[in-house]
């Protein structure tokens, strides 16, 4: 069952082509709208990032954003889950809604430390064991994805 407002997930700066057309594919298949903010680090012509989208571009809802300010502005009454291995809960300690934004920092840097420090009650982390120090921006923007569409209902298989 397709949640009736879509999910959204917000990349900041992403920079790796197959990471983001995984997430595109990810999106296409679950209705969610793909926000991608700032100086991306590839061109969305990149044959990789086309590659890892597969031929489902046209499924996917892409909004384009100069920064995350902007993109706060033009939904003020969202709800924005920030990604961070430092945060305190956990993603299965969030209530999500229908509609939730969930969003991801660069590979290579995450999110800005003070947007987490000003938001620490919605900044979120995916438990990891061991001395692994993260995971990859794909895998875990579907983690959280799935947990999201979990929690409100939204795994009913449509066929």
């Amino acid at each position: 069952m397709m949640p009736s407002k879509p999910f959204h997930i917000v990349l900041v700066e992403p920079e790796i082509p197959p990471n983001t057309g995984n997430i595109a594919r990810l999106c296409g298949a679950t209705g969610t709208v793909l926000h991608l903010v700032g100086k991306l680090g590839f061109s969305t012509d990149d044959r990789s990032l086309k590659r890892a989208g597969l031929d489902y571009w046209s499924e996917v809802d892409v909004r384009y954003w100069p920064d995350l300010e902007t993109l706060l502005k033009a939904y003020p009454s969202g709800r924005f889950f920030l990604t961070s291995k430092k945060a305190v809960k956990t993603h299965v300690e969030v209530e999500f809604r229908e509609g939730d934004f969930l969003v991801f920092g660069k590979e290579t840097a995450g999110l800005p430390h003070d947007l987490l420090d000003a938001n620490p009650e919605t900044s979120i982390r995916i438990p990891i064991f061991g001395k692994v120090r993260s995971l990859n921006l794909s895998t875990a923007a579907g983690i959280v994805l799935y947990e999201a569409l979990r929690q409100t209902g939204c795994l009913t298989d449509r066929k």
